[in-house]
């Protein structure tokens, strides 16, 4: 027999800011990354400029800060694989899921909204 493990929660994170010029989505990032140790349900949802964080080839020289966005890839080894995008986020913003330094699911801001109900706790960076 079994024992089911009753302590797993659904979070969201929902990551809507720039990469840079704030501590929003570094933090954010840095939450993730430690949470996914405690073997939760996570999600990753990027909308308005939180998009941005997840563009190719940020070059970061200019403003003197270390880029984090590969980082992003490191979220599969976690086992954090649920990672949504706001279509009309990247379409505002020029972008499209080419851009991306990783595989999204690009959904419509009214479904990512669903799954945002769904959840037992959805945290906004």
């Amino acid at each position: 027999m079994t024992e089911e493990n009753t302590d797993i929660r659904k979070i969201m994170h929902v990551m809507r800011h720039a990469p840079h010029g704030t501590i929003y989505t570094y933090e954010g990032l840095e939450m993730i990354l430690i949470m996914a140790a405690y073997e939760q349900d996570l999600s990753v949802a990027f909308v308005g400029d939180g998009v941005f964080a997840l563009k190719k080839d940020q070059d970061t020289a200019a403003i003197g800060m270390k880029g984090f966005s590969k980082t992003f890839m490191a979220l599969d080894g976690y086992d954090v694989e649920k990672l949504y995008v706001d279509r009309e986020s990247l379409a505002e913003r020029g972008l499209c899921e080419e851009d991306l330094v990783v595989d999204v699911d690009v959904m419509s801001a009214s479904d990512i909204g669903k799954l945002m109900n769904d959840q037992d706790v959805v945290i906004h960076h």
